[in-house]
């Protein structure tokens, strides 16, 4: 259900594109800069969405975020293979974590 919030929201980014007409771009680009985005219309229908430079890094940061989390739980239904801890690992060489800790310790010239 569409509240009045958002819908008070949605016409308070709309701009008309004679605003340009008129010389208001840079009014129009203090006021995407306050709100995030404005909505061009052009003949009364959308033609353009003004986004600030910081919310678009935002929204590319949540479209990266979420295929690399859709890639990996592929992966994981397809992956068969056997895995194995880090403790596992270094058992099969004999080695531990206090091992690990003390090779920290020597100095490599």
């Amino acid at each position: 259900m569409l509240s009045i919030l958002s819908l008070r929201n949605t016409i308070d980014a709309l701009i008309p594109i004679t605003r340009f007409n008129r010389g208001e771009a840079n009014k129009i680009f203090d006021e995407v800069r306050e709100a995030g985005c404005k909505i061009v219309i052009k003949n009364n229908v959308p033609a353009c969405v003004l986004i600030a430079p910081e919310r678009y890094s935002e929204m590319v940061d949540m479209i990266e975020n979420q295929y690399l989390l859709a890639l990996v739980e592929e992966r994981e239904r397809n992956d068969t293979r056997a895995t194995h801890t880090f403790e596992e690992i270094l058992a099969e060489d004999g080695l531990t974590f206090a091992d690990l800790d003390a090779m920290e310790d020597i100095e490599i010239e």
